[in-house]
């Protein structure tokens, strides 16, 4: 006799009760503190009054995101927010795997222990200290580079006063602060890759240059691709931590971004509605933008998320 669905399925759950248990902590968390918040998304389609609840405040259907489509800000801060990501992309995303090629090349294991400690020690400093070094090396009044400069007879340069410099400075330090920890997984991916492959190579007479552009490379093109997804996915979030902490009025024009007026409008303003529509829309985009990257990959290579 056939066993039934339930029958299945109760030997399944028996034969693999360890590996449920585990799983356990992981699906609450996430059906905790992701799913179940969700439910806020409702807020965007009204005009909330925290008294009235989800369920008590007037609909308004997409009037918040016409709103915000049709405000002064919008065209400024789609700018803003997609140049500082762009170009984080262009700076930040390449570094990471030139460190870790060149980091892999080091034979001297206990230097390369060190300046691999040192070079994503940054990533464990909060938003907060790494402004404040900001501040300390550029400020107008006693930063170290405008003493320098004045030492030499130049002219003091208002660096994070200036809209000039604000990419620079924030793309720069976002790159100093995170390429030491990213290169982590393009190191654990050559040290993946087979040691044959780099034997073939030298036998065939292949220099050390040689080797990581035929070998290297094109072992961690997998891992490359999917880190590249990933970050293309996010390509409309811009913490606004650091946009905070680091803007003045006078550089608002091009350091203003999407999250930072989610905060400023739907936090600080109380406009909770018009916050979780701006939001919402954030979230769609990056999605959309999700989808169709790991699309291209998908056709052009043999490598995606799915």
């Amino acid at each position: 006799m056939k066993n039934t669905f339930g029958q299945r399925l109760w030997i399944n759950v028996k034969r693999d009760k360890v590996l449920l248990i585990i799983m356990v902590p992981v699906v609450a968390y996430f059906l905790i503190f992701a799913y179940w918040p969700m439910v806020g998304i409702v807020i965007a389609f009204q005009n909330f009054k925290p008294g009235n609840g989800f369920f008590g405040s007037q609909w308004v259907g997409m009037t918040n995101l016409r709103n915000f489509f049709s405000s002064y800000f919008f065209w400024r801060l789609l700018r803003n927010t997609l140049l500082l990501s762009v170009y984080g992309l262009i700076w930040g995303f390449p570094i990471p795997i030139l460190f870790a090629l060149a980091l892999n090349e080091i034979k001297n294991k206990y230097f390369k222990r060190v300046v691999q400690s040192v070079s994503y020690l940054p990533y464990f400093i909060s938003t907060v200290v790494v402004v404040g070094i900001l501040y300390n090396m550029f400020s107008a009044q006693s930063g170290v580079v405008n003493g320098i400069i004045t030492r030499f007879g130049g002219q003091t340069i208002n660096f994070l006063g200036m809209q000039e410099y604000f990419r620079s400075l924030y793309i720069g330090s976002g790159v100093w602060q995170y390429f030491g920890y990213i290169s982590i997984i393009y190191l654990a991916a050559l040290a993946g890759l087979d040691m044959q492959l780099y034997e073939a190579a030298k036998i065939d007479g292949a220099s050390r240059f040689k080797q990581i552009i035929h070998v290297a490379i094109p072992g961690i093109t997998p891992t490359i691709i999917i880190l590249l997804i990933l970050s293309a996915g996010q390509i409309m979030n811009v913490g606004f931590e650091k946009i905070v902490l680091m803007s003045v009025p006078s550089t608002y024009e091009v350091s203003d971004v999407i999250q930072s007026y989610v905060y400023r409008v739907g936090i600080r303003g109380s406009q909770f509605s018009i916050g979780a529509a701006v939001g919402l829309f954030n979230s769609v985009a990056n999605f959309i933008v999700l989808i169709a990257v790991n699309w291209i990959s998908r056709r052009t290579s043999e490598t995606s998320l799915w």
